[in-house]
């Protein structure tokens, strides 16, 4: 399978991964929840792991593909404050678990890259099929 077919599977299962891992095992992603977001923490930790679940089977199907790929550029943005949050929380923890917090901060851009690359891939392959359908079906072919 060429990488450019792996991509949009890799990128389901981290998602899936981490959607399990929220729902599974809530407690660490409480605390992550900023406290201006109105209701409990448990109940953005669990809408983040049904979001991201949700996520994952969009980029899993050729047709929900692009969707879903924008979407989860979106869910990246809008988690950053999460992470910074993070971030700030452990500054006085010991240095490799500071240093993990302070190390997915940057690593959300290539995260957000990733996704819109899967979004652009979906968006050329579906022109490709369109054009392929329009010449078969010139052709008198179904």
């Amino acid at each position: 399978m060429p990488r450019s077919e792996r991509s949009p599977l890799l990128l389901a299962g981290l998602l899936a991964t981490a959607g399990i891992a929220h729902l599974a095992v809530p407690r660490p992603y409480d605390a992550t929840i900023p406290r201006a977001l109105p209701g409990p923490p448990r109940a953005w930790t669990y809408g983040s792991g049904v979001a991201e679940l949700a996520l994952a089977a969009g980029l899993v199907a050729p047709r929900t593909r692009k969707a879903a790929a924008l979407a989860t550029a979106a869910f990246f943005v809008g988690v950053f404050p999460a992470n910074v949050k993070m971030a700030v929380d452990r500054r006085h923890r010991p240095a490799p678990v500071k240093a993990a917090a302070i190390a997915r901060l940057p690593l959300q851009a290539p995260l957000v890259l990733w996704a819109r690359n899967v979004a652009r891939r979906a968006d050329r392959a579906a022109a490709a099929g369109g054009a392929i359908r329009t010449v078969s079906t010139m052709k008198g072919q179904p």
